[in-house]
């Protein structure tokens, strides 16, 4: 076989993430990007882990068509039928179900011996197959686990029904030569490998996620699992755009075929980012804002001459365009506008191009040049407001160098409104102060960054924060051509996102 599926982890692995929560309607939105994309699998949560991610799980599932959605579950009972409700109206259903095979594991975590993870892991997986169209296993720890134990539980698990086997190297530990001979080992000690797909999930926590997942393809994994922008647990994932984007530039290495639709790319970066609050670094491979820019005079005297002496793939095709562009003013028409916003990759409802909209023509009169940035900065701040439990409808503030900073806010609870004031160190704090009395909740602010989202002195200014309480995060954004609407809008997502977390964990 030369075809590599992809199995996206980015609604599940990558949202464990500290502050990358989303909503479901937000996640659903995720998953028809990456539909579009060509992901073959969509892992969509963990449905028994929270209420919310039940939500989520089966919301996708029952409104996306064609990628196979899949749920995780632990080797138990429980997690599986909860797996499978969530799945109960996906077109194509996976319940990926796990168990740890690392000594460390199995005896300070699981507490149990070799034999019984086996009864736990075939246990699981028969309960499973008859549940959903396919069954996917994972030895937890993979690369740690004991070569021949591991290859005695695959075998175990593919009689059982399990067609995908997966190798996670869930620490970050391993080598490239070290995963290249552990997928080599199972094909050739394990019986009946031909039954099933050999899968790799790589952490990064050495930064070598990407180049073990390409030794796991050299030597026969089949399946690769991922996530945009690389996000997830400590240092993240196998990162999406870097894999795909090296298949494709070095075939001659890697003759390999995938679904993936390599335009999409930077759509999809920029979506997750937004949504998740993780920007992206400029000097990120592939959709980082440096990617693809040359500042030292003997690079640009190169590509001017031929662009492959420094450049091995053009923006275009991850789907980056030569610049920054003007697209629509304030006599663009909601036809044109809503053809410009299916261009840019999102599929939005009706009443969410009225509403962004309404936004767009707020900032086309406020500044003359409205870009590409811009409106996808307005769409993503709709996305991400879907169902507010709190909207800021009003804020006013005074100060100076010589007067204290104070905050008058007014904010909405469906048909309630509250009104309050603040003061504070500074404007950002009096906003920030008086949103937690009206909302009637506090929270630590762990970061908050500002940025400009286009050039020139009118440009959209966006804010992100970072906020924790209790034990929960969450981040939260807002724009606007006003830096204290756009923080005010931020830390008003953020709490809204913290109010929600606090209420599926109960």
């Amino acid at each position: 076989m030369d075809h590599i599926f992809i199995f996206d982890t980015t609604l599940r692995d990558g949202e464990q993430a500290p502050g990358a929560s989303m909503t479901a309607e937000q996640k659903y939105e995720v998953a028809l990007q990456l539909s579009r994309l060509g992901i073959d699998i969509i892992e969509a949560g963990f449905p028994i882990s929270s209420p919310l991610q039940f939500k989520a799980c089966e919301h996708i599932a029952k409104n996306l068509k064609g990628p196979v959605i899949a749920a995780l579950a632990r080797a138990i009972e429980k997690d599986i039928d909860i797996a499978t409700e969530a799945l109960s109206s996906a077109e194509n259903s996976r319940i990926h179900t796990f168990i740890a095979t690392s000594p460390i594991h199995m005896k300070y975590k699981l507490k149990k011996n070799p034999d019984e993870v086996i009864e736990m892991a075939v246990k699981a997986v028969k309960y499973a197959r008859n549940k959903v169209q396919q069954v996917e296993f994972s030895a937890e720890d993979a690369s740690r686990s004991d070569l021949d134990f591991l290859c005695k539980v695959f075998e175990k698990v593919i009689d059982a029904g399990a067609t995908i086997i997966n190798v996670p190297d869930t620490v970050g530990y391993a080598i490239p030569a070290e995963i290249g001979n552990i997928i080599s080992t199972i094909r050739n000690n394990v019986s009946n490998i031909d039954k099933a797909i050999i899968s790799v999930h790589c952490h990064n926590d050495l930064g070598l996620a990407v180049a073990n997942t390409l030794a796991a393809i050299e030597n026969g994994a089949r399946q690769a699992e991922v996530t945009i922008n690389g996000i997830g647990e400590r240092a993240g994932n196998a990162a999406f755009e870097e894999l795909i984007m090296a298949l494709d530039v070095r075939k001659d290495r890697m003759p390999y075929k995938t679904n993936i639709n390599t335009t999409q790319i930077y759509n999809t970066s920029r979506l997750i980012s937004n949504l998740s609050g993780f920007e992206i670094p400029k000097n990120k491979p592939i959709v980082g804002e440096n990617a693809f820019a040359h500042e030292s005079g003997i690079h640009q005297d190169g590509v001017l001459k031929h662009r492959e002496t420094y450049e091995i793939m053009t923006p275009a095709s991850v789907g980056k365009g030569g610049g920054t562009n003007l697209v629509l003013g304030r006599h663009s028409g909601l036809h044109g506008f809503k053809s410009r916003v299916t261009e840019l990759g999102f599929n939005l409802s009706e009443e969410e191009n009225k509403n962004v909209y309404k936004k767009f023509l707020y900032i086309a009169d406020r500044k003359k040049e409205v870009y590409d940035e811009d409106l996808m900065t307005l769409i993503i701040d709709e996305l991400g407001m879907s169902n507010p439990t709190y909207k800021l409808e009003y804020f006013n503030i005074i100060s100076g160098n010589k007067a204290v900073p104070t905050a008058t806010i007014k904010i909405r609870h469906n048909d309630e409104v509250f009104e309050e004031a603040a003061t504070g160190d500074g404007p950002v704090d009096a906003i920030f102060k008086a949103i937690e009395r009206a909302i009637g909740t506090t929270a630590k602010l762990e970061e908050y960054k500002v940025q400009a989202v286009t050039p020139g002195k009118h440009a959209m200014g966006e804010v992100k924060v970072l906020i924790t309480s209790n034990g929960n995060s969450a981040t939260g954004r807002g724009s606007s051509t006003d830096i204290l609407e756009a923080s005010a809008n931020a830390y008003v997502n953020a709490l809204n996102k913290l109010l929600l977390l606090k209420g599926s964990n109960q």
